[in-house]
């Protein structure tokens, strides 16, 4: 068994996603202690900014006629979409970040459309894969909250894993992690922590699940 874990965040120590997603993992590789885990921190190694945009175009190029940085882009492409249809199981981490996606996720995910075996138009590579999503909110978006509709992120990340790719998808969503951050959230206290209770319970559950088929659960 092969589990691909993604992590998006800009920071490794003080992470919130990563020590949920830690949570998962570790339930995970407790049910499968001979496993491999392919990891891919695109929050702290980005995929370069412009590589999209030359792998896009390199689709279109003869390969005789690409060049070096087209080339470089496509085998990134390459490189990135063999990670998953090697893996058998998912863990993505990925907070919010001003509202929305996270530049390196997108930018990630860009990359992966390029590669013709995630083309959209064709049945999905990696369908009916069971996967975790981890997102992590500095606020708190639920919905009869004042903000409910700000977090413009997990629903286009659901929509690319579970609905694009086809993944088994199960989210998990920490809210309030900015409460003993921020002095004006000081007053949440007691709900950021019941928050985070649920959470990490959740990927608790999740990823002791996690390599159960839907059908079974």
């Amino acid at each position: 068994m092969t589990l691909f874990r993604l992590d998006a965040s800009i920071r490794v120590e003080g992470s919130h996603s990563r020590e949920i997603a830690d949570i998962a993992e570790r339930e995970w590789l407790a049910a499968n202690p001979d496993a491999d885990v392919i990891r891919r921190s695109v929050g702290t190694e980005p995929i370069p900014s412009t590589a999209w945009g030359t792998a896009a175009f390199a689709g279109y190029t003869p390969q005789e006629h690409r060049t070096p940085d087209q080339r470089e882009a496509i085998r990134l492409a390459t490189t990135l979409a063999d990670e998953l249809l090697a893996a058998d199981a998912f863990l993505f981490a990925v907070p919010l970040y001003n509202y929305g996606v996270s530049q390196h996720f997108k930018s990630w995910v860009d990359m992966i459309i390029t590669d013709p075996r995630f083309n959209p138009a064709e049945p999905p590579a990696i369908a009916g894969k069971p996967a975790i999503l981890v997102t992590v909110h500095g606020g708190y978006y639920a919905e009869g909250t004042p903000r409910h509709g700000w977090d413009h992120a997990t629903a286009w990340m659901q929509r690319i894993l579970a609905d694009v790719w086809g993944l088994d998808l199960n989210t998990v969503v920490s809210e309030f992690s900015l409460v003993g951050v921020n002095p004006a959230l000081d007053e949440f206290k007691d709900l950021a922590a019941t928050l985070r209770a649920d959470a990490e319970n959740r990927a608790r559950e999740l990823g002791r699940r996690l390599t159960i088929p839907s059908a079974s659960r």
